[in-house]
Formats: structure tokens, sequence, C-alpha cells
């Protein structure tokens, strides 16, 4: 099979241009750098919303980078099919398995390093905080967006592959639920956000949900900003600020709220 065609995201210096051109263009891999790669029959639907706002800003700036691997360039016959009827019978279609054992060894070809294949399926281990660390831990990862009725089960088994979900609901593809995983793993890379404080206040970095915030007019719709945040006080803007996240977290997630007693309790013995 002939080499095929990807798209890289990276390092790119931005010039005025009286032309319109695209947000991002090829480049080389840049060495050390954590990697996204996404298996996709829609890779124009990429960078998205991903290279807006920061994270599009840190993508250009190369402090992470991003890959696309058109899955329809390794179909099978003249019209490059990619699915074909479920074994048994059934409704829809799956994709197949030679298909995306070809893409996959194209795409994990010369990866090295902590690197997991990652399957976007409502039936995966759900999305949280802790994941996405372990994620930006990583030397990248690579992503699969299924469509039609999922994959064959041969190649989630013979590849090892990750099942993630977004949630308990289904979607007509991978693809949102990739960005939303790359979002929230790429904005806790050193860098991305400028202010690392930021990741490590917000909600489910200390195990609870995050504490309100406010901010300027200091009076809005006869609603004051509360007095504490204002009294210059530090550690007790900080008790204030534990305290509301622990009401919140108690009474919006008791899931939540239960883990992080039983954290505590086991960091106390």
């Amino acid at each position: 099979m002939t080499e095929k065609p990807t798209k890289s995201h990276g390092r790119k210096a931005l010039r005025p241009t009286l032309k319109p051109r695209e947000l991002l263009t090829p480049t080389p891999d840049l060495q050390g750098v954590w990697k996204a790669k996404i298996i996709t029959l829609f890779p124009s639907a990429f960078p998205g919303v991903l290279g807006e706002s920061l994270t599009g800003k840190a993508l250009q700036e190369g402090l992470w980078q991003m890959e696309t691997v058109d899955l329809r360039q390794f179909g099978i016959g003249k019209h490059r099919n990619v699915d074909d009827t479920p074994a048994g019978g059934g409704a829809g279609m799956v994709l197949r398995a030679d298909v995306l054992g070809a893409a996959i060894e194209h795409t994990m070809a010369g990866v090295q390093g902590n690197w997991p294949l990652i399957y976007l399926s409502p039936r995966g281990r759900r999305m949280d905080q802790r994941m996405m660390q372990n994620l930006a831990r990583c030397d990248g990862m690579t992503l699969l967006c299924g469509r039609f009725e999922g994959v064959d089960e041969r190649v989630l088994e013979h590849y090892g592959v990750q099942e993630v979900s977004l949630g308990d609901f289904v979607m007509t593809g991978g693809e949102i639920a990739a960005q939303a995983l790359i979002d929230a793993t790429v904005r806790l890379i050193p860098g991305v956000l400028g202010n690392q404080a930021s990741t490590e206040e917000e909600s489910f970095s200390s195990g609870l949900l995050e504490h309100p915030q406010y901010t300027r007019p200091a009076e809005w719709n006869g609603r004051p900003i509360p007095d504490i945040l204002m009294s210059g006080h530090h550690g007790r803007i900080e008790e204030w600020r534990h305290n509301k996240a622990k009401n919140i977290t108690r009474e919006r997630r008791p899931d939540v709220w239960e883990e992080y007693v039983s954290s505590q309790e086991d960091n106390a013995d």
C-alpha cells in the first residue's frame, strides 16, 4: 500500500496577508512535543474549535501537535468502501477490520513511548479529570473516531484499544468526543493556559467542583459580590472558597462528594 496522505498541525508563523488562507498548514514533527493523531472519515472536522482561542494559539506555537489520518484512504475497491453489513444480521453498517487495521498500522508506525490508542465509544470508561491528567503526561495519543454501528470487535482486541466515552448517550460519530478529549487534555500541558494555577483550582482537580466565581461590576442587578472576596484576607477567602466547593459538590454531585470523602479518609489513615 502506498503512503497515505495525512494532515499535520503544529508551529506556524503568522504574517499579514490580503488573501485568506488555512489557519494551519502541514509542518514537520516537533520532537518531544505532545501529539494527538486522529483516525477519522472527516479530517476536515479538525482542528475545528481546537484551532481557536488558547488551544489554537498553543497549536500554532508548537506546544502541542495534531495529525489527521483519513480513514477513507484505506478503503477497499474502486469506491474505497470502509464498512459492511453486521455479521449475523442487524441494522446499520460496521467499519471493516481490514480497513481499520491498515489505518492503525500506518498511524502508529514510528510511535514511541507512552502512547495510548483510544476508541471513542459510548460503552467505554467515561471521561474525567484524572483521565485527562494521565493523558497529558503521555507522549501523545491516537484517537479512532467511529461511525455507523461501530467497529469490528477484533480490531479492538488485536490492538488492545482503550474505549473512552464522552457520556451515557450515543452520537453519530466520535469526532466531537475526540475534540472534547483533546481539549480537556491539551489545556493541562504546561504553557498552554499561561497560568498553571488555573488548572489547579478548577472543578475536579482537587476532587471537588469549583467554587463560585465573581468579577466586576461590584454590584449587578442588586446582587453584590460577597464581602469576604473584597476583604483582601487571602486565608479567609481560601477557606470560604473551599467550603463553597464542598457544599456545591455535596448538593450537585453526590457521587463525586462520596469519592472525595473517601479519599480524605484514606489520606488520614
